[in-house]
């Protein structure tokens, strides 16, 4: 059953959803940022760093990033990182290129992927693209042996350049010193900053308008309000925007007031 704020105002589907469509994806500054330098990285088969406070949109926007691949070229491999050991990784990944194994031998699976990588490369002629999301999560000694698998023939081959997101701590995590195998390889980083009240005006309306809204429906004072209660940031954004809007329904009132926003954000940690 639909939430009764959907028809009170008009929506087609839900407007500030995480499961949102890439081609509805705004292309901020930001999110072109990431983009340009995901395919540098690619280019190159290096490894690229993208670090920002939760909910920034760094999983929205590398997305973006990876729907730009033309799917007969590249292979991406998206994984979501754990505080596990370098194994559990690696089955991960496995898993990730439709590899059966059982095996709990870090010389087996290492040569599995190895091999997997290179029959992508040298036989399907895919490149394959590999994203950490979470990668702060990941622990030291994980980053210490994680960049073995990116080394072919002599380490001359880059067959699979990396993408490492997370949060801010993960920059951290790298200047370790059995770490630098692995951030030596980093060519290319990008940073998530909040988005500024006239990027967050664009990104309300914009997502009004992909569910069907071609007005606005928040006030200034309510533009700000969400811009300064979600410090720019993306993911807290939809939570003030989508509550500021069911307190407006229940009120019958058409605009969103600073006030409706408020009251959202008294029902969030």
């Amino acid at each position: 059953m639909k939430p009764t704020y959907l028809p009170f105002f008009g929506f087609s589907h839900e407007p500030f959803t995480a499961e949102l469509r890439v081609e509805h994806i705004l292309k901020t500054a930001q999110v072109c940022s990431v983009a340009d330098r995901f395919d540098y990285v690619v280019r190159l088969g290096a490894i690229g760093l993208v670090t920002g406070e939760v909910g920034s949109g760094k999983s929205t926007a590398l997305r973006w990033a990876l729907s730009r691949l033309h799917p007969s070229e590249f292979r991406p491999i998206w994984i979501t990182a754990s505080s596990g050991s370098i194994l559990e990784l690696y089955r991960q990944l496995c898993a990730e290129l439709e590899v059966d194994t059982s095996t709990f031998s870090r010389a087996i699976l290492t040569r599995t992927i190895r091999k997997q990588i290179l029959e992508l490369c040298l036989e399907r002629k895919q490149k394959p693209v590999m994203v950490v999301d979470e990668a702060s999560l990941l622990r030291v000694d994980v980053f210490c042996e994680l960049h073995t698998i990116t080394q072919f023939e002599g380490d001359s081959k880059p067959y699979l350049p990396i993408i490492l997101a997370g949060q801010n701590n993960l920059a951290d995590l790298l200047l370790y010193r059995t770490s630098v195998p692995l951030s030596s390889r980093i060519i290319a980083r990008t940073h998530l900053l909040g988005i500024d009240r006239k990027d967050m005006e664009l990104y309300l309306n914009h997502h009004l308008k992909i569910a069907g809204i071609s007005h606005p429906l928040f006030a200034d004072a309510a533009v700000t309000a969400i811009h300064q209660g979600s410090g720019g940031l993306l993911r807290r954004a939809n939570h003030l925007a989508r509550g500021a809007l069911i307190a407006a329904a229940a009120e019958k009132i058409q605009q969103v007031s600073a006030d409706h926003v408020r009251m959202a954000a008294t029902e969030l940690m």
